[in-house]
């Protein structure tokens, strides 16, 4: 079967918004996913701390599958952006900042969760799904997940 060349495909109307209009929006997303991997590092800190009161950068690296080099460059980026404290064999500690970035990553996570719930998607595929859309949904857009959760009343059958 012959493929048709790209001239001769039809091309769909779009509309493009304006270039700062879209220049934001892509600045949006690449701020977004900077500010996940920070937000990641201290919700799992922050989850160790509380189940096994202690993290370390080794624990770090095995729960995000990264290398030990990448978690303490990342550690290290915690602590320049005062979130975490850390001291040679003592671990990792959250600072308040760190304690409220991690309550704020968490409350998120869960509205997400809840929100894919809500819609039929897997308990599995919702927790999976969540990890990436808790760090690039809007407040906006989190208050409108939560007034539309809120309006639907508690969960229904057996599941979420």
């Amino acid at each position: 079967m012959k493929r048709a060349s790209a001239a001769a495909r039809p091309v769909m109307a779009i509309e493009m918004p304006e270039e700062p209009t879209q220049a934001f929006r892509f600045g949006k997303a690449r701020t977004a996913r900077s500010a996940a991997l920070l937000e990641d590092y201290v919700e799992l800190v922050a989850d160790l701390l509380a189940v096994y009161g202690e993290a370390r950068a080794t624990d770090v690296a095995k729960r995000l599958g990264v290398t030990d080099s990448t978690a303490r460059k990342s550690i290290a980026r915690l602590k320049r952006e005062g979130l975490v404290t850390a001291r040679p064999y003592r671990g990792i500690f959250l600072t308040d900042a760190g304690h409220e970035l991690a309550e704020r990553v968490r409350a998120r996570h869960r509205l997400m969760v809840a929100l894919l719930l809500a819609v039929g998607a897997p308990a599995e595929a919702a927790e999976a799904d969540a990890e990436g859309m808790e760090h690039h949904a809007s407040e906006t857009t989190l208050k409108a997940f939560a007034r539309f959760l809120a309006r639907r009343g508690p969960p229904r059958g057996g599941g979420g």
